[in-house]
This record gives structure tokens, C-alpha cells and sequence, in this order.
């Protein structure tokens, strides 16, 4: 049976020569971390078992993070806590945005959780309504049905739009009041122009009942050694993910190349240099090409072909894959349509390649005024 393939960076089953499917850090794994991997060939770490507690890399969370290593457990990826998490809580009933981050419902329906929705409207930028969302949390309760957990994406995945701080921290309040547990995902949130502007790190042993799920995934290109770490105060709910998790999941490679990666520092601040004008820049092309661009704070843009709204399959994907040019279709997430899609942003030279490729099939037909756009159907090489 063939399992389809529901993410972005899906490289596998087409030809691909430009991959903007997945958000990965466009500076490549950082140089420390290159050779953190080559001291370990030379010590021959892939022969030994990895330490199933991950101490000394837990101690580098703990302190880059400056919280207690007891907060932390690890990972074979955020996906692999998230699933870990929701094993460990065995929800009755969850609510999650829409759209957001897929593993969410694939995690809470593996226990048979009754999932609710919490629409993001497109009218409203895709923002999450904080008094809305409280009120949504508030209500359940009321009614004596209420949530065992909510997951936030913070900045969300795909719409690239962000929750500040303080409107996280009254989110993790009412949370914590009506006994409901927050995962507030912050896979993305280094980012950010001002990641400590939205994380809840330094709020967490005040609010207790949240946990914060991390990556090394994306900010530090290291998608295949597959590395991931939440932070949460509560004892009870670590031992429980202790518990839940295959001994052994992050390999010895990983733990290594996690230890050196937290010593880039100068690398966050290339990233940071480089993402925010690049994706501004594209922005502004897409929207020249007549698309409806929203007003992404990550490092991936989310924008709409108006021009194939009410398609049952996605125009633009198919187009630019005949291109070798891979871009996530967002059809398959909750409350979208096949006119949705998501693209990264990588350096300006690849951009530009990109850019020029999307000029190629597209001829505007009514610029930024009507927001249309035809797509040459000539085969090109």
C-alpha cells in the first residue's frame, strides 16, 4: 500500500531541482556542527548506543534555555514529542487552530481524542483571537465538556503569522485555570525578528501547566539527524514522557550535533540578516505576479492564487512541478482550499531562480489591482 506523502520537502517521488516545500534554514547545517559530525566518524560514535537519558546534551538546554535540566526531554524531532505528549496525557478532547501544523490531529487522533476546531478567519489575517480563544476555552468548561489540551503554533505553520508574549501568557493562564494543558509550539519562533517577544520560556514555571515544544529541525538545518526537546515544569507530566518515549530515539550523532549547534550563535544572526529582507522582497513579487499575499514574521510565506479559487486541485502546484519546482500545496489542511500554498525563503540567488521561474508560466493579466493570474501552458525544459 502506498502511504501518501502530506508534508512539504517531498523530494522522493517526483524529479525536484528546487525544493520550496520545506522550511529549512537556507545557510545550510552550520559549520561547528559539520565538525562536530566528522570528530564523530573519527570516534566511531554510529558503533556505540547513544545515552537513552541524553544528560550532556540536556545540560546544554538547560543551560542556553537557563532552566532546570529536569524541564527537558528529547526527541527524534518535535513530531516525535508531540506524539510522545499526547500519549503521555491520553486527551479525551483537544482544540486546535485551522489551519495549523498537521501532527496535531494525526497525534490526538491516535487515542481516539474528540478533536474541535478553533477557526482562523481570512478576513481577520489568519490572527489567532485571543479573547475569542479564551471565551472558546471558557465555554467548554461551562458546558462540562471541557479540553485536555490545546496546541498553538507560535509562529503558525502555514500562515507564518505569530502570538505575542503577553497574549500567550493570558492563553496559558486560562489554561492553567481550567486545567487544561498548552503546547505551545515554537518550532519556528528563533525566527522571528524578536523570538523572546512571543516565546513562554521565561514564563513557564509560572504558568506550570504548558509545555514548549523545540526543534533543531529548521533553524539549524539538521531536518534529516531529526532532534527535538520540550521544556515543561511539571514533574509528573516529564515522567510520563520518560515513560512513553523508545529508549534510544536520539541518536549519538544527534546529541552531539545539538550540543554544538546551541554554540552558533554568529549563525542566528546570519539567519536573521538574511530571512527577514529576503522574504519581505518576495513578498513583494508575488504580489506583483497578482497573488494574495499575507503578511508573514517566519521564514516561509503563505499566499493565495485567487485566480484558481474553487479549484478541486491545486493549479499552480501541478504547474510548477512539471518545472521541478516543488511548493506545498495547503489543500490538505483544515479550513483551506486547493488555492492555498506555502513556500519557503532561501537565499536571494535561489530566489531569484525561483522567482524568475514563476515569471516564466505566469502572465498577469490584472497586476495588484484584480489579483489575477493566467499560467502559460506551453511545456517548457
Amino acid at each position: 500500500m502506498k502511504i501518501p506523502y502530506t508534508h512539504g520537502g517531498d523530494i522522493y517521488s517526483h524529479p525536484v531541482r528546487m525544493d520550496y516545500s520545506a522550511n529549512i534554514n537556507p545557510l545550510g547545517l552550520p559549520e561547528g556542527v559539520k565538525r562536530e559530525l566528522e570528530q564523530c566518524l573519527r570516534e566511531n560514535i554510529c558503533a556505540i548506543y547513544p545515552d537513552s537519558g541524553c544528560r550532556a546534551l540536556k545540560k546544554a538546554l538547560a543551560a542556553y534555555h537557563q532552566v532546570p535540566e529536569e524541564w527537558i526531554s528529547c526527541g527524534n524531532g518535535a513530531a516525535d514529542l508531540i506524539f510522545a505528549l499526547t500519549a503521555a496525557i491520553r486527551p479525551k478532547r483537544g482544540l486546535l487552530p485551522a489551519p495549523s501544523f498537521l501532527e496535531y490531529s494525526q497525534a490526538l487522533s491516535q487515542w481516539g481524542c474528540e478533536i474541535d476546531f478553533f477557526p482562523l478567519e481570512e478576513e481577520d489575517g489568519f490572527d489567532i483571537d485571543t479573547v475569542r480563544l479564551c471565551q472558546t476555552l471558557h465555554e467548554a468548561q461551562k458546558k462540562g465538556r471541557p479540553y485536555d489540551i490545546l496546541f498553538l503554533c507560535n509562529p503558525n505553520n502555514p500562515t507564518g503569522r505569530s502570538v505575542s508574549r503577553e497574549d500567550m501568557v493570558k492563553i496559558g493562564k486560562k489554561c492553567k485555570a481550567l486545567g487544561t494543558w498548552l503546547a505551545a509550539d515554537e518550532c519556528f519562533c528563533d525566527f522571528l525578528d524578536h523570538p523572546a517577544e512571543h516565546s513562554l520560556i521565561p514564563d513557564l514555571k509560572e504558568l506550570g501547566h504548558v509545555i514548549v515544544l523545540k526543534a533543531f529541525t529548521k533553524i539549524y538545518a539538521m531536518a534529516g539527524l531529526r532532534l527535538g526537546y520540550s521544556l515543561c515544569p511539571d514533574p509528573e507530566l516529564n515522567r510520563r514522557l520518560e515513560q512513553v518515549r523508545q529508549p534510544w530515539s536520539v541518536s549519538g550523532l544527534a546529541q552531539r550535533a545539538g550540543i554544538a549547534a546551541l554554540r552558533e550563535k554568529d549563525y542566528l544572526k546570519e539567519t536573521a540578516r538574511l530571512i527577514g529582507p529576503e522574504r519581505e522582497r518576495m513578498k513583494g513579487r508575488l504580489e506583483s505576479f497578482g497573488f494574495q499575499v499575507l503578511s508573514s514574521q517566519a521564514n516561509y510565506i503563505f499566499f493565495r492564487d485567487r485566480k484558481n479559487k474553487g479549484e478541486s486541485s491545486p493549479v499552480l502546484y501541478d504547474r510548477l512541478l512539471k518545472e521541478g519546482v516543488l511548493i506545498r500545496s495547503c489543500a490538505n489542511y483544515p479550513g483551506l482550499d486547493p488555492s492555498f500554498y506555502r513556500i519557503c525563503v532561501k537565499t536571494r540567488e535561489e530566489n531569484d531562480q525561483f522567482l524568475e521561474t514563476m515569471k516564466e508560466i505566469i502572465t498577469v493579466t490584472g497586476g495588484k489591482n484584480d489579483g489575477t493570474a493566467d499560467y502559460d501552458t506551453r511545456n517548457h525544459v
